[in-house]
Formats: structure tokens, C-alpha cells, sequence
């Protein structure tokens, strides 16, 4: 395949590369998966899943449960992670405690 680019317009270089681009990350995508896919099976072969083998853990899942809840709204709900619920704050400034809040 010869490509005169001398001839192409800008726009029709562009759109080849556009093209290009989308090819290589496909051909890279394919190649990680059977990668991948082969060194699942190699493990079954030996009888182990790939997780056990890298030492990786399963994704987390699930939600955590609310330990705090808003006295003037109760279905206000705060974890205790991540940054504190403004009503929180606004009770916290107000003399109560975090334990106070508990549900």
C-alpha cells in the first residue's frame, strides 16, 4: 500500500490518522486479551485462578452502612468516610459530638 501524502488534503491526513489510531489501540486491545486469556488458561492448567497467582484482590463490592444520622433528619446518613456532611459540621460546631450523631 503506497500513500502519495504529497496529494492528501490536511483534513483527508487527519482522517487517515484518525484511522491509524483507532486500528493500533484496537490491535493493542485484541493482543492484551489473548495475552491475558492465555495466562488465565496457563494457570487453570496448573490449577489456580490468576488472583491467587498475582496476590490480587477481588474487587471491592457493596455499600458500607451509615454509623451517623442527622438528629433533625434522620435520613440524612454519613458513613464516617470522606469528607464530613455539611450537617455534621454544622452540628459539630454546635456543641454536639460525633458520637452524639451515632445511629
Amino acid at each position: 500500500m503506497n500513500i502519495d501524502f504529497d496529494k492528501l488534503s490536511l483534513k483527508e491526513m487527519q482522517e487517515l490518522r484518525a484511522k491509524l489510531d483507532r486500528a493500533i489501540n484496537s490491535y493493542e486491545d485484541r493482543k492484551r486479551r489473548e495475552a491475558l486469556a492465555a495466562v488465565e488458561e496457563a494457570a487453570r492448567a496448573h490449577g489456580f485462578n490468576l488472583a491467587e497467582l498475582t496476590g490480587a484482590k477481588p474487587p471491592r463490592t457493596g455499600t458500607v452502612a451509615p454509623k451517623y444520622a442527622n438528629p433533625d433528619d434522620p435520613t440524612m446518613t454519613w458513613t464516617g468516610r470522606g469528607r464530613k456532611p455539611r450537617w455534621v459540621q454544622e452540628n459539630l460546631e454546635n456543641g454536639k459530638t460525633l458520637e452524639d450523631l451515632l445511629i
